[in-house]
């Protein structure tokens, strides 16, 4: 007989528990690999959120720095926008100079009146001004302002803009001044 059973045929005890044991402990590495498996999905959850969280605020912040430059460049047009506005009289008295002196005799006022507007307009253009073109254009509502309508000497000039009382101008693609006409009725 061996040594490992004894008299009756049993496993001595010792073996009897030990094969009690075992399977507690398989159901207990179980019971643990399950707690860790849960541990570890919910801190894959929690990194997910944390992650989505992150991407987030990335996107939020990019937002607001592309606003941000975007209200810098708005600010900085309508500063510029606001002193060529206050330009425009200076613009409207050197033309008026202009014509006067174009019926005069003094070629050196004519000349000089001349060259301040051609350099003052200049320096405008490179800023973004620029002259909205009326006479004999078809009247726009959305760069003309009609002062007067005076009968068409023309059926062709019914509608078009005869005369420009004041000069009309855009800075950047946007109308700063409408040109005052007078329009072919």
């Amino acid at each position: 007989m061996s040594e490992k059973t004894n008299k009756e045929g049993q496993k001595p005890a010792e073996e009897t528990v030990k094969a009690e044991k075992q399977p507690k402990a398989e159901k207990q590495e179980k019971k643990k690999s399950e707690e860790f498996q849960k541990k570890v999905e919910e801190l894959e959850g929690k990194l997910k959120k944390e992650h989505d969280d992150y991407l987030r605020l990335m996107a939020e912040f990019e937002t607001f720095r592309r606003r941000s430059a975007e209200e810098r460049l708005a600010l900085v047009g309508s500063a510029s926008s606001d002193t060529i506005k206050g330009l425009l009289p200076v613009l409207d008295d050197c033309e008026r100079a202009m014509d006067l002196l174009s019926k005069s005799s003094d070629e050196a006022a004519r000349e000089g009146t001349a060259l301040i507007y051609n350099k003052l307009m200049d320096y405008l253009k490179t800023k973004g001004l620029a002259v909205i073109e009326a006479r004999g254009a078809k009247f726009d509502v959305d760069l003309h302002e009609a002062v007067t309508q005076f009968p068409a000497p023309s059926p062709e000039q019914k509608g078009m803009v005869i005369d420009v009382v004041q000069t009309g101008y855009t800075l950047n693609g946007k109308v700063l001044r409408y040109a005052k006409v007078v329009v072919g009725a």
